[in-house]
């Protein structure tokens, strides 16, 4: 993809918008941005939390090679009371703990994808917020670096 990138965004207008179909994992969103990429879409967010992974922060344990995810389907969340990513501000983390919606994925509920999805909408539109905010900024780099990208 990068180097796909690479070869074509020089032959695009500069003043157009740029588009990248498909993209939508927190380090290709933040490294597409760093390219000059201006919107995106994608069913990753969706798909991802409908199947139980959910995005976290860098300062929640989130990183590159855990590609900001953790897996509220494992046991290692049975007892954990802490929301998903302590600090959202999301309607599943304001009300809800890893425990619980993990309960909610073992036992089959629905309700466990659509908690997922909120979180996980909510944790990508902030986190493009913060892209734009640092493209306002000229810090873009800077945000790409607490990232561990770029």
């Amino acid at each position: 993809m990068h180097s796909i990138l690479d070869w074509t965004l020089p032959s695009l207008p500069e003043r157009k918008p740029r588009h990248l179909l498909g993209i939508g994992e927190v380090e290709d969103l933040i490294s597409a941005s760093l390219k000059g990429i201006d919107t995106f879409d994608c069913v990753s967010p969706t798909r991802n939390a409908r199947n139980g992974s959910l995005y976290i922060s860098p300062g929640n344990g989130g990183k590159p090679s855990n590609k900001y995810n953790i897996n509220i389907r494992s046991k290692i969340y049975e007892s954990d009371l802490s929301p998903i990513d302590p600090g959202c501000g999301c309607f599943t983390c304001a009300n809800h703990s890893r425990a619980y919606i993990r309960h909610l994925f073992a036992t089959g509920e629905l309700l466990a994808m659509r908690l997922g999805t909120i979180h996980n909408l909510y944790f990508i539109f902030s986190l493009m917020k913060q892209v734009r905010d640092s493209i306002e900024s000229s810090s873009l780099k800077n945000f790409a670096k607490q990232w561990e990208i770029g």
